[in-house]
């Protein structure tokens, strides 16, 4: 399990580091913050705080989404599949703690 997280999370900074770099054509995304995909079917864009990644609810999200995407996002994002309103409730659950 340590081996798995370990490499989710250098996957988790080698797309940070993508996002920075696309960051300088997207001013939308402030510093300290990443954009996510959220939804099934249809995606939908949320800026995050980078500190949800300490987080091991957001953590259990991101194993399951690299175990149906990996870690090759072509929309330039995370990729989470779950319903938007579970993301939504998960994301005031984590600014609340």
């Amino acid at each position: 399990m340590g081996v798995r997280f370990r490499s989710m999370i250098l996957g988790a900074k080698q797309i940070l580091r993508l996002q920075t770099l696309a960051r300088r054509n997207q001013p939308d995304v402030p510093k300290g913050h990443f954009a996510v995909y959220v939804g099934e079917i249809q995606k939908k864009r949320f800026v995050i705080p980078v500190s949800y990644l300490n987080h091991s609810s957001f953590q259990e999200l991101l194993a399951r989404s690299e175990e149906e995407f990996g870690f090759d996002h072509p929309m330039g994002g995370l990729t989470i599949s779950c319903k938007e309103d579970t993301f939504i409730n998960l994301s005031f659950e984590l600014n609340g703690s």
